[in-house]
């Protein structure tokens, strides 16, 4: 089990705030192959907060930066490719400092490159909060250092331990965490008009996450395999892989997964990769082959073969149809 460390807990903010000067910097940690769309929703938070901070005519307060080992172009797990600063180019100032480390498919080889562990063991005491994403924490076990997350996330009745120790199954997401950050700094009413505005409330015919809605009969281990399968849905996935994830054997992980979440691993994988490709439809302009892609469905053809199958309509119809304004559905 990996243990993380707590900070002291925050005081929790009025719903109404005035927002100060003070910079935080937030650092993102890439490598080859690593996924995309998490990192682009913490991107996106900050920006959103950002907008609005300017909007109240106030300094941006979170200033992003990519950095990679070398610096330079890196290629994502879908083959979208982003600029990077190199870490040994990036310094420690006396703003405050978040660190958050990318997942992926990249991860094992990341994991062996001696520049990044030796600069996350540098960058690790400076940094406030250290968020590994998914398989980014084995990049910090390889390091051996330990994640560390802000004790307002875990709830009114957190102790104030400076070193608090948490399991890792009860770590805070992500987004999560950039939210809160967001409401610690500028106020409940801001996270959540940021929150709706990265991600708008939206039914989506397959969003069916067992692991988001932390379903009570679920146990940990194939909770674990159903997060692994959300986060790979742009990836070949074997059912030995997530069999292994559960720690468990095929046949075992087969009865488990089918008896406590209802459908087989590779249905549950097929809504999850359907219902990105809808939430791509609704919210991207890329084209629907390269959608199918992003999605580990293979082909815009197979897509619309499974829209048609699923939904009775094509990608691009369904597109259509959530573009339109609601006096236009009536």
């Amino acid at each position: 089990m990996e243990l993380v460390q707590t900070l002291p807990r925050c005081s929790r903010q009025s719903a109404v705030r005035t927002p100060t000067r003070e910079l935080t910097r937030v650092d993102i940690a890439l490598f080859n192959g690593f996924a995309l769309p998490k990192v682009a929703a913490i991107i996106e938070i900050f920006q959103k907060a950002n907008a609005f901070g300017a909007s109240q005519q106030l300094h941006p307060r979170y200033d992003v930066s990519l950095l990679s080992a070398a610096g330079g172009r890196i290629a994502s797990s879908s083959s979208v490719f982003v600029w990077t600063e190199s870490v040994d180019s990036h310094q420690v100032t006396d703003d405050r400092h978040l660190l958050f480390i990318a997942g992926g498919a990249g991860v094992p080889h990341a994991c062996r490159d001696e520049r990044l562990s030796n600069w996350l063991r540098r960058r690790h005491p400076f940094s406030e909060i250290v968020h590994p994403i998914a398989e980014g924490r084995l990049l910090l076990e390889a390091a051996k250092l330990p994640s560390r997350y802000c004790a307002l996330l875990y709830g009114d009745n957190e102790t104030s331990d400076y070193y608090q120790v948490r399991a890792l199954s009860e770590a805070p997401t992500e987004v999560a965490t950039a939210l809160r950050i967001v409401e610690e700094d500028m106020g409940l009413e801001v996270a959540r008009h940021v929150a709706e505005s990265v991600a708008p409330q939206q039914d989506m015919p397959w969003d069916m996450s067992v692991s988001r809605s932390g379903t009570p009969k679920v146990s940990e281990k194939i909770m674990a395999s159903a997060r692994w399968l959300e986060e790979n849905v742009d990836q070949p996935v074997s059912i030995d892989a997530a069999a292994k994830v559960a720690a468990m054997s095929e046949r075992n992980f087969l009865r488990r997964f089918k008896s406590e979440i209802g459908m087989t691993p590779s249905d549950y994988l097929l809504r999850a990769r359907l219902n990105m490709s809808c939430r791509m439809l609704v919210e991207s302009r890329l084209p629907v082959d390269k959608i199918a892609r992003r999605c580990g469905i293979g082909s815009g053809g197979q897509l619309a073969k499974l829209f048609r199958k699923y939904l009775a309509t094509t990608p691009t119809d369904y597109r259509m149809g959530r573009e339109a304004s609601p006096a236009e559905q009536a």
